[in-house]
């Protein structure tokens, strides 16, 4: 019985996720038809919404630690006009839904690595990973401070190889099972059109600001995020097994 008590919220996430692909409406096909500022415009949006989400604290999980989840994360397009003029004139949601699987696995030296892969209801996808460093391991007085490399890639859009960067600093502190999270850094955007759109390429950097808290519930766990990242807001949810 407890079993299922703590695991329906993992089988709940992963219910939404197998739901995120099977409303395909507004798929990015026509990129010709935008102006050079409105590809910089849907640049922005997909990196926002495909850039490295870190739904983790800052504190290493040690070389033994292991973290494997789903999540649904809605972002909050700035230029929703813009990207159905670039799907035929199909709007997406006003907030995409972006389903991810992740896992996470500690290293030695308080180094962490990590992989997503994402979709969403549009033909947008992305792989992405991340090399966490606890510069600052914490204790049960002192908060970690972790910098973080993180790195996306857009799949599924054949007009567009979209890549994102990310370096942010973060710091968390555990109270019992509960852990909150914030951090500040930045997302580089290379976005190349592909040549027949008549389009330039675009090279960019928004600000990063996300916050968050872990729940840990033995071998169930749990994280709520918020991210803001350029003029582009997420909120997500993270369900999973940490050990």
């Amino acid at each position: 019985m407890r079993f299922l008590l703590i695991s329906r919220p993992v089988l709940t996430a992963a219910a939404l996720l197998a739901l995120v692909p099977a409303a395909r409406a507004a798929d990015i096909s026509t990129v010709q038809n935008l102006s050079q500022a409105e590809f910089r415009e849907l640049s922005e949006d997909l990196g926002a919404a495909l850039s490295f989400k870190p739904m983790i604290p800052s504190e290493s999980m040690g070389t033994t630690g292991f973290d494997v989840g789903v999540g649904v994360t809605g972002t909050r397009l700035a230029h929703r006009g813009v990207w159905a003029k670039a799907s035929g004139g199909s709007e997406p949601e006003s907030t995409l839904p972006v389903g991810t699987v992740r896992v996470h696995k500690g290293l030695p030296f308080d180094v962490d690595v990590g992989a997503s892969l994402s979709t969403t209801s549009t033909n947008a996808r992305a792989i992405g990973g991340e090399v966490r460093w606890a510069v600052l391991p914490g204790s049960t007085v002192v908060p970690a401070v972790a910098l973080r490399a993180s790195a996306s890639m857009l799949t599924g859009v054949g007009q567009i190889d979209l890549n994102t960067y990310g370096f942010d600093v973060s710091v968390s502190k555990g109270f019992a099972m509960l852990t909150p999270y914030a951090g500040v850094g930045t997302v580089l955007v290379r976005s190349r059109p592909d040549a027949g759109t008549g389009l330039a390429r675009e090279s960019f950097s928004q600000t990063k600001l996300f916050a968050g808290l872990n729940v840990n519930l033995g071998l169930v766990n749990l994280a709520f995020e918020g991210d803001r990242t350029g003029d582009t807001t997420s909120y997500g949810v993270k369900a999973g097994f940490r050990f």
